[in-house]
């Protein structure tokens, strides 16, 4: 597998994200990042990201997790942020990020009871991890996400971003992030978003991921999804559904998983108002004030 390594210049300046990055090893001799704020004995929160952003998308987010007294752990997926990034679009598959997500949390950092965030591809990835070791989960939190297993049709307007990151020419990073906001991002913003990739020979983690949501029922993920449903359907850990109310590619999902997870009952599911499917950009205190209200009453 040839690997790239973003140059570490590429992320100077970044604007309210002063966080040090760390790495660990994950298998494969890919080297995984993530950073953290908030005390190092706190309740941990990790922080999933998805397509085709990296751990600067929780930077509001992580200031009122520490601020309450959280250990907030932000993790850049494999071919995102400052993580390693495979070169080929056939490196990447949905087993190999859960593995990859995996091996990080649990045999790298070491960590039981933890809280799990994740939005978009961030819950693809979370709410896999949570159903094959709830052992070492205490709470879930789905934010603009689902766990798809091909039984379902996706919208047509997923259908129309999966076509424009796998045949554009040239993918624009800043572009497709802003795209998925209410709010306008500031310059110094869409550049972060673009800092991870230099050039296209970095894109392959963003290029992959669309085409590897289950769509059809025989997709090669679908069984491992369908388990994982049966698990979370019936799993005693508290699930919190914090959707925006103006996401259309995942918003048929939060009735869905307020009905169908067990955890969810009896809870407060908010919504989260003014924000599009990076709600974290739009919302992200918000967001963040729910997370923390979540873990400490839990």
């Amino acid at each position: 597998m040839e690997t790239l390594r973003t140059p570490q210049e590429r992320f100077a300046d970044l604007p309210g994200f002063p966080y040090r990055p760390r790495h660990a090893e994950v298998g494969d001799g890919l080297r995984m990042a993530y950073v953290e704020a908030g005390p190092p004995n706190g309740r941990p929160v990790v922080l999933l990201h998805g397509e085709p952003t990296w751990s600067f998308l929780y930077r509001h987010v992580m200031r009122v997790l520490a601020a309450a007294g959280l250990r907030a752990i932000a993790v850049d997926l494999i071919g995102f942020g400052r993580s390693d990034k495979p070169a080929a679009v056939a490196d990447h598959s949905y087993a190999a990020h859960v593995e990859w997500t995996r091996a990080l949390l649990f045999d790298a950092l070491e960590l039981s009871g933890a809280t799990l965030v994740g939005q978009d591809w961030g819950g693809l990835i979370g709410l896999r991890i949570a159903a094959e070791h709830p052992e070492r989960v205490s709470g879930i939190v789905a934010a603009n996400t689902g766990l798809p297993t091909g039984d379902i049709p996706m919208p047509e307007v997923w259908h129309r971003f999966k076509d424009t990151v796998l045949k554009a020419p040239v993918l624009d990073i800043a572009r497709l992030v802003q795209a998925g906001c209410k709010s306008e991002l500031p310059p110094e913003v869409r550049a972060a978003y673009d800092a991870p990739f230099p050039d296209e020979r970095y894109k392959a983690g963003p290029r992959a991921l669309p085409g590897l949501v289950p769509i059809t029922p025989d997709d090669p993920a679908a069984p491992a999804n369908r388990a994982a449903w049966r698990i979370l359907t019936t799993l005693d850990r508290p699930f919190l559904v914090a959707f925006s109310d103006g996401d259309p590619i995942t918003g048929g999902m939060a009735p869905i998983l307020r009905e169908s997870i067990s955890g969810a009952s009896g809870l407060r599911h908010p919504v989260i108002k003014d924000a599009g499917h990076f709600l974290q950009e739009d919302a992200g205190p918000e967001l963040g004030r729910q997370i923390a209200v979540f873990v400490t009453s839990t």
